[in-house]
């Protein structure tokens, strides 16, 4: 299986993932044929720089073939840099607005950019920038929906605005229609969501993983005030994805970067058992002495060829005053809400009381739905919550006709190797209680069926063999 680890150790931000993407072999031409496919008059300048030593890939964005001063508060945006007397990092800017703002149709901001090497006159850094009138949710989404991208890169892309813009609306208390964005509004913002997603689509990774975020320290000045880092956008997109402080006092990750991730939906914590094919490393703006501001991303198979390993998230919860009536419900609900599997585990608790153990098997996806189903749902306070790998079968359908109906069979492989072969017991007891038999009768005439074919297709095989068998012996 194909998998992908992002090691977020500066961080991550749009243009920061769009490097690492390419380094790691995505086609810069891809990704260049989606920002042509917006019709922003946009495309992408990509060069090798270096990091503290490490060769990266940095890309900017360019607009009608000139740099576009970058719009995200942390990748890039016009920035100035300032410290006050604690050594607080401080920028100011705004993320996004509603009408009720007040607002000209341009107005003047200040900011500071970690990304950014302190008196780099070469990267065009000044003290202020102008922003137009931000765009809104629906502009981007009719923008992106418009264009000539793949489906999949478009409802990626769209996901990642809407994202941003709920998070947003959160912070102002205002609806989601109402928020206009400026940064992440901008030309180069929407072309790192856009060109990410295709690089995303063109990589065709069967599982993400990611490792914690280093969010950096400091603080942050925003147009409302004066906020710890990660700013509130990006604390909010960030919430249940772990993350830490560490090596820097500046903000590191960004809103876009963190709507990546978020979109992305990867199983968090260390590196899997993996063989590493390609790593490519993404280069920030910025090259503070010592410390790499680059994001790595590793590409390559699961460790052991052959299996089929995925992540799997563990909900448990232990009841003592539960009906047994309302555990049932409970099972039935998370089976219908996506569950894997849910099992009910008969345990003794504290003061001798007997319990049940409730756990609930599911995609790292659906972790969040189920946990509060689980809460919503039962008498219990917590939820343990916790990610294992398993490895399964690869496995299809075959239906076999029997005496009593046509029968599925379940078929379990691993490397074209047959291991387990099961009839499905629904179509089974369908067919029992049509033709008023044992269920037992239906099920022993399937499995006999299905060796039956088994038998036949390999006695075909031998036969086809020995014939070319043959025939090559008289041609020689």
């Amino acid at each position: 299986m194909r998998i992908a680890y992002l090691d977020c150790f500066a961080g991550i931000s749009g243009d920061m993932f769009l490097g690492a993407l390419i380094d790691a072999g995505v086609p810069t031409e891809a990704l260049q044929e989606a920002v042509a496919g917006l019709g922003l008059g946009a495309s992408l300048s990509v060069e090798r720089v270096d990091r503290s030593g490490i060769s990266c890939t940095r890309v900017r964005v360019l607009e009608d073939g000139k740099p576009v001063e970058p719009s995200d508060p942390v990748s890039g945006q016009e920035h100035t840099h300032a410290h006050d007397a604690s050594n607080a990092h401080t920028h100011e800017h705004e993320l996004a607005h509603t009408p009720t703002q007040t607002h000209t149709d341009s107005h003047t901001h200040a900011h500071t950019d970690p990304h950014i090497p302190q008196g780099d006159s070469a990267s065009g850094v000044k003290a202020a920038s102008e922003h137009h009138h931000g765009r809104s949710l629906g502009v981007i989404q009719g923008l992106i929906q418009a264009s000539s991208l793949a489906k999949p890169v478009q409802l990626r892309a769209v996901r990642a605005f809407e994202l941003l813009a709920a998070s947003e609306a959160k912070i102002h208390n205002v609806g989601i229609e109402e928020i206009h964005f400026h940064e992440v509004g901008a030309v180069d913002a929407i072309v790192d969501i856009v060109a990410s997603c295709a690089g995303i689509e063109a990589l065709a990774i069967d599982a993400w993983y990611c490792s914690a975020l280093n969010v950096g320290s400091g603080m942050v000045v925003c147009a409302h005030g004066t906020f710890p880092v990660p700013a509130p956008a990006t604390a909010d997109l960030l919430r249940g994805v772990p993350t830490y402080a560490a090596h820097v006092e500046q903000e590191l990750v960004t809103p876009t970067g963190a709507a990546l991730v978020r979109v992305l939906e990867p199983v968090f914590g260390v590196q899997p058992g993996m063989r590493v094919q390609r790593i490519g490393y993404g280069a920030g703006s910025r090259n503070p002495k010592g410390f790499p501001n680059a994001l790595r991303l590793s590409v390559g198979e699961t460790a052991e060829a052959g299996r089929r390993s995925s992540a799997v998230s563990i909900l448990e919860t232990a009841l003592d005053d539960l009906s047994p009536q309302i555990l049932s419900w409970v099972a039935e609900s998370a089976r219908a809400a996506g569950a894997l599997d849910v099992m009910l585990t008969p345990v003794i608790m504290k003061k001798g009381r007997p319990g049940t153990l409730l756990t609930v098997l599911c995609d790292p996806a659906q972790s969040e739905a189920l946990e509060k189903l689980m809460l919503r749902e039962t008498s219990t306070l917590g939820v343990r919550v916790r990610q294992e790998q398993r490895v399964t079968l690869e496995r299809h359908h075959t239906a076999v006709p029997t005496a009593y109906g046509e029968i599925r069979i379940k078929v379990g492989e691993q490397d074209g190797e047959e291991w387990n072969a099961a009839p499905e017991f629904e179509d089974c007891r369908a067919a029992a209680e049509r033709c008023g038999v044992p269920l037992k009768r239906v099920q022993q005439a399937a499995v006999a069926a299905y060796e039956r074919e088994r038998a036949d297709a390999s006695g075909l095989a031998r036969d086809d063999y020995a014939a070319k068998a043959g025939s090559g012996k008289r041609a020689g």
